[in-house]
């Protein structure tokens, strides 16, 4: 029985295949694409795929072309000579498009020694947009055994330059079959020529040039170092933000920053070297997409240990673009330096810069800077962590110390304010309060010495001692003097508390008050009509003194008289032009008399924001309550 025979292309050949087609599908998408090589390279691809048919149909691709040969020792020393004397820049590679080994000439260009691109690529001293078309040509002398031309940009010591590329096939007996590439300026070479140029220069300019180098690095630390000082606010974000974007333009690179949060790396900013409204464009599409497994920023946070990439060979270092296409050549970059943002004892993350061609590679100089940089990054990160842990931990003491929600006492309307120092992160000693005691209500308003949470201790007890106190003896005497000995036993080392206290009780019709005072400012009492009369203030804080009087004082107050009180945050609220707050109370509270408590408390808030320029040194409280009548 007989069989038809099914051609078999094998399997290594069809993926190298559609892996050089993906690439230059790729290529032709990036902006500036040079179509007219592409189409050439495809076309290319094209003669490969029928050859592979032709070879498994039973026929020889190439067959009745010549190849070159000629005796051993006449082609080691053509060889000898190519790379040890010829002036061209040439390239001997293996059939897989690796570099074996290249010329004075070569190196020359890549602003290297003659080993560096060993083992590496061809194709990752080639552009970009050009890369595909190079791995098609390479791999088309390869199978037909023709010389193929391509012009390109060939990344250099200083960015990257015009040429064109002659490939050709070299076979040497007892050798496997290796590849020659040509380089041919298509006009000066900028390299080699500034290569030349340095070199000749006198040891005085290359001293100059050096001294300069290093000064610009210098600057450099400084300016980044400037803008995590300068970081008031301590916001994470507005320090990477404002470093990337220096980085970015003094360094000429993109900067990527990705952080880790607790759940792996993140991306948080992305920023272009220059100020192009496309270059927003790729910003977002990066920082888009997550660090991937493989990528050199996931393998530089596992690691510990920076990387440089002089010339990237795969394209997908970074990962892939939304859109499947490597975000390496979405950016346009064919350098990377990558390293971690540690502090020495912890990683936060990782920066990455990626260079442009044009710009020329990252060299080993570039590593130590950015090192240091990432290191200073690092501990701004830490610093703003433990800056909110501690405004967080302050904002729940603070809490707790305030009442959720003003209590309202019948016959009357009560609000309050609380403004934090806007200069400490720390929690502040101010509280207030509105309770009922025993007969009648307690009002409260204090003041400890001294922040953070050991004041939030003492806070705490004072304000809750006056609360409990109140509902024995409800007179102020009575409960000062108690939270006096409360806060002598307690021992709080040294901090001591400021207070008023007032009672308040509705008899005939009328509401009595019943103030005392231990160091704390005076209430100011508001009449309709404008009249801001200050009560009996003074007497000994609580803590110091076991025999400490407070000042007392009685009054009854008419419907429409409003009782201010206040902490000393208010009166020293200062102005840029050092004057105080304090000579200006009483006037702004005469001009609202007749408001209620609610809009009376709020514009002077306002008043004194703008006052300070909102620059509080210290806590600032306010309570209003006005009378009304009763049972209202």
């Amino acid at each position: 029985m007989e069989h038809s025979s099914i051609p078999v292309v094998p399997d290594d050949e069809i993926a190298a295949l559609r892996a050089r087609g993906e690439a230059l599908r790729q290529a032709a998408s990036l902006k500036g694409a040079q179509l007219r090589p592409l189409f050439e390279a495809a076309l290319t691809e094209l003669d490969a795929a029928l050859d592979a048919l032709d070879t498994a149909a039973g026929t020889r691709p190439g067959e009745g072309k010549s190849h070159p040969a000629g005796a051993v020792h006449a082609e080691r020393r053509f060889l000898h000579a190519v790379f040890q004397q010829a002036p061209v820049p040439l390239f001997l590679l293996g059939l897989d498009g690796t570099v074996r080994r290249v010329n004075e000439a070569a190196g020359g260009l890549l602003g290297s020694g003659p080993g560096y691109a060993t083992g590496k690529l061809f194709t990752a001293f080639v552009d970009l947009p050009s890369r595909a078309a190079a791995a098609t040509q390479l791999a088309a002398t390869v199978r037909t055994g023709d010389t193929q031309q391509l012009r390109c940009r060939l990344l250099v010591a200083k960015g990257e330059v015009d040429c064109t590329l002659t490939v050709r096939p070299v076979r040497s007996r007892g050798d496997a079959d290796q590849l020659i590439v040509a380089v041919g300026p298509r006009g000066p070479v900028p390299g080699r020529a500034a290569r030349a140029r340095q070199e000749s220069a006198p040891d005085g300019d290359q001293d100059t040039a050096a001294v300069q180098a290093l000064t610009r690095r210098l600057d450099l630390v400084i300016a980044a170092t400037r803008i995590l000082l300068e970081n008031v606010t301590y916001s994470e974000q507005v320090a990477m933000r404002q470093y990337a974007r220096l980085l970015s333009r003094e360094l000429s690179a993109w900067v990527i920053i990705d952080v880790d949060r607790g759940q792996g790396l993140s991306r948080q900013m992305v920023s272009g070297p220059g100020a192009r409204p496309a270059e927003e464009e790729l910003a977002r599409t990066t920082a888009a997409v997550d660090p991937q497994p493989g990528s050199v920023p996931l393998q530089v946070h596992e690691s510990g240990s920076g990387l440089l990439v002089a010339h990237a060979e795969d394209a997908d270092t970074l990962g892939k673009g939304p859109d499947g296409v490597p975000l390496l050549m979405v950016l346009g970059a064919t350098s990377l330096l990558c390293v971690p943002l540690s502090d020495g004892e912890r990683n936060y993350g990782v920066l990455t810069l990626a260079r442009q061609a044009g710009q020329g590679p990252f060299v080993m100089a570039d590593v130590g800077l950015v090192e240091e940089l990432g290191e200073q990054l690092a501990l701004a990160i830490r610093i703003d962590r433990l800056f909110r842990r501690r405004s967080d931990v302050a904002d729940a003491l603070q809490a707790s110390l305030l009442p959720r929600q003003v209590r309202q006492i019948p016959g009357t309307e009560v609000a309050a304010a609380h403004i934090p120092a806007t200069s400490d992160a720390e929690v502040g000693g101010d509280f207030y309060d509105v309770y009922p005691a025993r007969h009648g209500w307690g009002i409260a308003v204090g003041d400890v010495c001294g922040k953070g949470e050991d004041a939030a201790a003492v806070t705490a007890a004072a304000r809750h001692s006056i609360r409990v106190l109140a509902h024995i003896d409800a007179t102020p005497a009575a409960v000062l003097q108690g939270t006096n000995e409360i806060m002598l036993a307690e021992e709080f080392g040294g901090r001591f508390v400021t207070a008023t206290v007032a009672y308040l009780e509705w008899r005939d019709h009328e509401l009595h008050v019943s103030v005392g005072s231990a160091g704390h400012p005076a209430i100011l009492l508001i009449r309709p009509d404008g009249r801001v009369q200050p009560l009996q203030g003074g007497g000994f804080p609580l803590g110091i003194f076991p025999d400490a009087e407070p000042v007392v004082q009685q009054l009854t107050i008419e419907p429409g008289d409003v009782l201010f009180l206040y902490t000393d945050g208010l009166t020293s609220a200062c102005g840029p032009d050092m004057s105080y707050f304090e000579d200006r109370l009483i006037d702004e509270l005469a001009a609202l008399a007749g408001q209620a408590p609610g809009a009376l408390v709020s514009r002077v808030q306002e008043v004194v924001t703008e006052f300070c320029q909102n620059v509080l040194r210290d806590d600032l409280t306010m309570l209003a309550i006005q009378a009304g009548q009763p049972g209202t």
